[in-house]
């Protein structure tokens, strides 16, 4: 289909979000890939430690990028290579966060953007087990062959938006909203002289000044011990924004998560999610721990309760299986 948009996605060096260390860029004019770019680049000063798990998700570690120019001094080219499209991304909140956090602890200004999410498209346009990027990708003709490497991934989400765009006979990203009745999401640009910055870098700040002010780490994160109950269910958060990929959904935990189950039910429910302990009838979003990936719907690799979504699938009920990273992404 004629559709015009720019596919971005990007890669942290940690949890959080305003640490990006590469960047993949896809530009689509009507409905096809004309330019590529991708960027690496050191994360914001302060920010730039690189976790563990991060590198071993995408593979960049702190000598690659450190050569490379800082966030605030790559992001003027992504900006201009984006102009005035509209974003895609898979997972949008996770990528414009980073666009606003970044900038926010860059002390800079930040653009404002109309966009799309392809999780949150996806949900309503195939029936799948995961709508993981991979999945997705390849239900909608365009596998992904090297997931994390953030212009391959950029690419595999606008073969998904043009797929999209096409079964709705849609002209433009803003077409496909509206024959779903649906508001096109977007985010206003930001001001450090004057707008107040966002929830998640607030809280990256304040644990920063926390493990200053300790001299080290934080103890206790993590591991079994971190979740030994299920802890309570949250009201979901009624002013949440509607168009993140949580908003309205009923989620359930299963398996090791890097948090405790407590403290993820709260985030999930701070973004409009009903939390639940068990799986029935209305259970719409399954989040796995214990190192799961989708994949591992595949494999065979599956906790009782991910085994008990399986047969609700069969069943025709709708249930997505999502990895802990995949939810932690957004959940920022």
């Amino acid at each position: 289909m004629p559709v015009d948009f720019t596919a971005i996605d990007f890669e942290t060096a940690n949890g959080f979000r305003g640490s990006p260390c590469s960047v993949g860029l896809t530009r689509v004019r009507s409905g096809v890939v004309v330019e590529e770019g991708y960027w690496l680049m050191r994360p914001p000063e302060g920010h730039d430690h690189f976790d563990s798990r991060n590198i071993t998700i995408h593979g960049i570690t702190p000598d690659a990028v450190v050569t490379a120019p800082r966030f605030r001094d790559v992001f003027p080219e992504v900006q201009a290579f984006i102009g005035a499209d509209a974003l895609v991304a898979h997972n949008a909140a996770f990528d414009i966060g980073v666009i606003r956090s970044a900038s926010e602890v860059s002390g800079m200004a930040a653009p404002g953007f109309d966009y799309a999410c392809t999780v949150v498209l996806s949900r309503k346009n195939y029936s799948l087990p995961s709508y993981s990027l991979p999945f997705v990708a390849e239900a909608a003709g365009v596998p992904l062959l090297n997931h994390h490497d953030a212009v391959e991934d950029a690419r595999a989400c606008a073969g998904i938006m043009v797929d999209i765009a096409g079964k709705h006979n849609a002209s433009s990203v803003r077409e496909v909203f509206a024959s779903m009745k649906l508001a096109m999401p977007h985010i206003d640009s930001y001001d450090p002289t004057t707008d107040e910055m966002s929830k998640a870098t607030r809280t990256a700040l304040e644990k920063m000044a926390e493990l200053k002010a300790g001299g080290g780490p934080a103890s206790g994160r993590g591991g079994s011990s971190g979740w030994a109950t299920e802890g309570p269910n949250p009201v979901p958060n009624p002013a949440a924004e509607r168009s993140h990929p949580l908003y309205g959904q009923t989620l359930v935990f299963t398996g090791d998560l890097g948090v405790g189950r407590p403290e993820a039910k709260r985030r999930a429910a701070s973004y409009g999610a009903q939390c639940a302990s068990n799986v029935t009838l209305k259970t719409t979003v399954l989040v796995v721990g214990s190192g799961f990936t989708a994949t591992d719907l595949r494999s065979g690799r599956l906790t009782s309760k991910a085994q008990r979504v399986l047969e609700l699938q069969r069943r025709g009920q709708g249930i997505e299986v999502l990895s802990e990273g995949e939810f932690m992404q957004m959940v920022a």
